[in-house]
């Protein structure tokens, strides 16, 4: 394929040219989707590449070929977040350990692929409605975190191809759109320096955010992306790529939140997972590449692997606009015009495996909830909406004392009911990406506070931007301020609400009566998802919204009113002030981006990056090329995985005599797996941390302590909203013993079942594991001692994750589930046809028995090619990749 490379015109650089093919008789690529251009292109570099894996591609047609074949993915570079970062450094380190002990050089595990972590999870709401709240929450942020980071900074010295984001600087996908993405990148191949496009995965389900900019990418499990990192590629079955046609463009009075609700509905409806979608049409040219990232950062929310926009002008209008070199713009508009990557306004449509339909034009204000970012509800529907999710309760109000809440003013009237907002976010990469939703919500409140509105005191508000640039160009705009006056003020640059770090409500006294009275309040924030408890566990309904609906929802202080017709306030004279009154005009928005915006913002905060403040700097990290573990830390601990690793794996075996550890419903996420936010003095891992000295205050998260395995341990299936069937009726970490009938957590009935000798499944309904890409969510279950799973649909992160770590995902044939074979969960399993050669896609036999009852069916093994018979053949990706390195001379 040499004969591929061509000269690019203009530079002294070279490229695998797509054109070319067609001259060598191997197909015409000009109306391949883009998605597809990209995954051949590199096919064309790789020198290992099968020859009918570049025909299919290049020949490719929307239509399964009549021969399977694989994609081997090896993307350009990866990207991670400290809360699954960490757990990635942690089995690096312990590779380098397992090295070490074995007499090799250590150092010989080592990101072969550029690798950036950026520390973004870790800041919490703890402190909010100051000017003091920012620099607070970043003090307990180190407080708290002082064992992680010193990790963290012995990779950021010790790894090679590893680049650190200190805290405080934003969202990784914030970073990564604004700052590291280059839509090519330049390689040295064969000693020639290659024009290649600019390809990644990252440890986030929420990483295809970034092909809003023409960057291919999406969300993988940290498993997944070390593998990555240290050159194992990821496979990837016949790519189905579903267009999705926009035209006209979006209305007054509506914003790229919206269209972004209404789209997550229409595709988790229409059913794209484990398909590319690929944006076309001239309605794009209407949406600015910030508008189309808000689209594809909620790629996970509607299934899709990816949600790819095309490189066009308004990319290249963005790379200027976000201060990248003028000869990198010229780079991407030649090379992508080179090779038909650049998409230009009535120019013939690529062919799809299906074209949807979406006119922008019909777009309304939308909210997303209470439990689901796909459930959209029109705004004029939220009230009906809320009274429809939560039936039980008299909507009476209830008044509370707020002696605890913020100092900011307080009316005589304040109470808190059923549907009372005490959460109001600004929050999130998905919406504080986009300056035009930004200046909305900033405008609304200068309106507001003009008009002498002012938000309930039992609302807990906060500001918690993606990127340090969103504050510059709010105070350049003469908005921060008016944001402050209704207490959005700035509380860390980080994920907060949105991952559940959204820290205590206002006032004790509030907490209080939300338990006492079992009221159901509400969050509103402009993120990206709403799954139960993740916001807040006295806080069962949250909506997602765009900025600007936050800030008129805080101002309601409750989502029992209509905002389409009942006034959001009124005025010391009494005169009502409705949303409309306060909305800004599309032109008014686009006039304050175009002035506030500016180039030498993003060179200020992005020209400090990598340095981190003071309180970095003074991180003290370990030396050495292996990492010093510390007995007593309770945030990282060497984790099991290679203690007693064989230079050869054991053969595949049956499961024989399992039981079930927990049977599952529906739409089970892995924050039901494995919850992120605050760690309940009572759950195992509460009673595992005070046993080992720790105050309640210093519990911190579930999710910051991932380092950790006896915590994850502790931590798997501990959602307080968890409904296990064997559970007896009780809610969160709770299941029955088998066959003593005894109720008792799951952690401790994992270790009975280890002390018995007994090997673990679960039963989960359809999409299983989606949300959030959590390794953590394999790896809990693994340490449990699960070695299969048997669900009726998987979310292809978690299948993929599960497989990593060595269990055994499994499929009901069509139309079967737990309920019609009449599965308690109280039978003993046998599952047979794994160990006389399992290979992808083959149907086991499953024997369930309980007493003299006997059920027999087959399920389909979702193992999905001969490279993950392999991982489980290994008990998992990276002890394959250990077991190779260990047997490198």
């Amino acid at each position: 394929m040499l004969a591929l490379r061509a000269h690019l015109p203009g530079t002294d650089l070279e490229y695998y040219s797509l054109p070319a093919l067609q001259d060598q008789g191997l197909g015409d690529p000009s109306r391949l989707p883009m998605t597809v251009k990209i995954l051949l292109e590199m096919q064309l570099r790789d020198e290992h590449a099968a020859p009918e894996t570049i025909r299919g591609l290049a020949q490719w047609t929307g239509e399964p070929p009549s021969e399977a074949f694989e994609v081997p993915f090896m993307p350009a570079r990866v990207l991670l977040h400290d809360y699954t970062g960490i757990p990635a450094v942690v089995d690096l380190a312990a590779m380098r350990a397992a090295m070490a002990r074995a007499g090799k050089d250590p150092r010989r595990v080592n990101p072969f692929v550029p690798a950036h972590l950026v520390i973004d999870h870790s800041v919490q709401v703890s402190q909010s409605g100051s000017q003091r709240a920012y620099q607070a929450n970043s003090e307990r942020e180190y407080e708290q975190n002082g064992e992680r980071f010193a990790l963290l900074r012995w990779a950021q010295q010790t790894f090679d191809n590893f680049a650190l984001v200190p805290p405080g600087m934003g969202i990784c996908h914030q970073i990564n759109l604004e700052h590291l993405s280059r839509c090519v990148q330049v390689q040295s191949i064969g000693g020639r320096q290659v024009v290649i496009p600019d390809t990644l995965v990252g440890t986030d389900s929420h990483t295809p955010m970034v092909n809003g900019l023409g960057v291919l990418g999406w969300g993988v499990g940290g498993i997944e992306a070390e593998a990555c990192m240290l050159g194992q590629p990821m496979y990837l079955p016949f790519p189905v790529v579903i267009g999705v046609r926009f035209s006209n463009a979006l209305p007054p009075g509506t914003t790229a939140t919206d269209l972004v609700l209404t789209l997550t509905q229409l595709l988790r409806k229409h059913g794209v997972v484990n398909t590319f979608v690929e944006f076309c049409g001239d309605g794009l040219s209407s949406l600015s590449v910030a508008d189309r990232a808000t689209l594809a950062n909620m790629c996970p929310e509607y299934g899709a692997t990816a949600a790819f926009f095309p490189v066009d002008a308004q990319t290249l209008r963005y790379l200027e606009t976000s201060n990248r070199d003028i000869e990198l713009i010229q780079l991407v508009e030649r090379y992508c015009k080179e090779q038909g990557l650049f998409r230009i306004d009535g120019a013939p449509l690529p062919i799809f495996s299906e074209l949807l339909e979406l006119d922008l034009a019909t777009i309304e204000p939308s909210l997303a909830g209470p439990k689901r970012p796909e459930d959209r509800v029109s705004l004029s529907g939220v009230r009906e909406n809320f009274s429809a999710a939560f039936p039980s309760k008299k909507q009476e109000t209830r008044p509370v004392d707020l002696v605890y809440a913020v100092p900011t003013p307080v009316s005589s009237d304040e109470q808190l009911s059923e549907g009372s907002v005490v959460i109001a976010a600004l929050t999130s990469c998905t919406n504080t990406s986009n300056p035009s939703v930004m200046i909305a919500a900033g405008l609304l409140a200068k309106r507001a506070v003009e008009a002498g509105l002012r938000v309930p005191a039992h609302v807990k508000t906060s500001l918690a931007p993606g990127s340090r640039v969103v504050t510059e160009y709010l105070r350049e705009a003469g908005l921060l301020s008016y944001l402050e006056a209704l207490g959005f003020y700035l509380v860390g640059y980080g994920c907060t609400t949105c991952i559940g770090n959204s820290g205590p409500l206002v006032s004790p006294a509030i907490e209080e009566q939300v338990q006492h009275e079992q009221l159901n309040v509400v969050a509103v924030l402009s993120g990206n998802r709403n799954f139960e408890a993740r916001i807040h566990p006295l806080v069962k309904a949250a909506y997602l919204a765009s900025p600007p609906l936050v800030v008129a929802y805080a101002l309601a202080g409750t989502v029992r009113k209509d905002l389409t017709s009942e006034p959001l306030g009124h005025t010391d004279a009494g005169q009502p002030i409705f949303l409309s009154d306060l909305w800004p005009s599309s032109e008014e928005v686009a006039h304050i981006v175009q002035t506030a915006l500016r180039k030498d913002q993003f060179a200020q905060e992005y020209g400090r990056i990598y340095q981190g403040d003071e309180q970095w700097q003074q991180v003290q990290a370990p030396a050495g090329s292996t990492y010093a573990w510390e007995p007593a830390s309770t945030y990282v601990q060497e984790p099991p995985f290679f203690a007693d690793l064989t230079p050869e794996p054991s053969p595949l075996r049956d499961i024989e005599g399992a039981r079930v550890l927990v049977a599952l419903g529906n739409a089970v996420t892995t924050d039901h797996i494995t919850p992120a936010g605050s760690i309940a003095a009572e759950s195992p891992a509460g009673h595992f941390l005070s046993e080992h000295g720790v105050r309640k205050p210093d519990f911190n998260t579930y999710g910051t302590r991932r380092g950790n395995y006896e915590i994850v341990m502790r931590s798997t299936w501990a959602n307080i909203r968890l409904r296990n069937e064997l559970a007896s009726g009780k809610e969160g970490n709770w299941t029955t013993h088998q066959p003593s009938g005894e109720v008792m957590t799951i952690f401790d009935a994992a270790m009975r079942y280890r002390k018995e000798g007994v090997p673990l499944i679960a039963l989960a309904g359809k999409e299983y594991g989606n949300g959030s890409s959590r390794d953590t969510a394999a790896k809990g279950p693994s340490l449990l001692g699960v070695k299969a799973v048997i669900a009726e649909s998987y979310e292809r992160i978690h299948r993929s994750n599960l497989v990593s770590m060595g269990i055994l995902p499994l499929q009901y044939q069509p139309g079967e589930n737990r309920q019609s074979l009449g599965l308690t969960g109280q039978e003993e399993f046998t599952i047979r046809g794994i160990a006389d050669g399992l290979v992808p896609g083959r149907l086991l036999e499953v024997e369930a028995r309980d007493g003299e009852r006997l059920q027999r069916f087959t399920v389909l093994a979702r193992v999905d090619n001969a490279a993950e018979i392999e991982y489980l053949r290994h008990g998992g990706v990276l002890h394959m990749i250990l077991r190779q390195l260990l047997a490198q001379d």
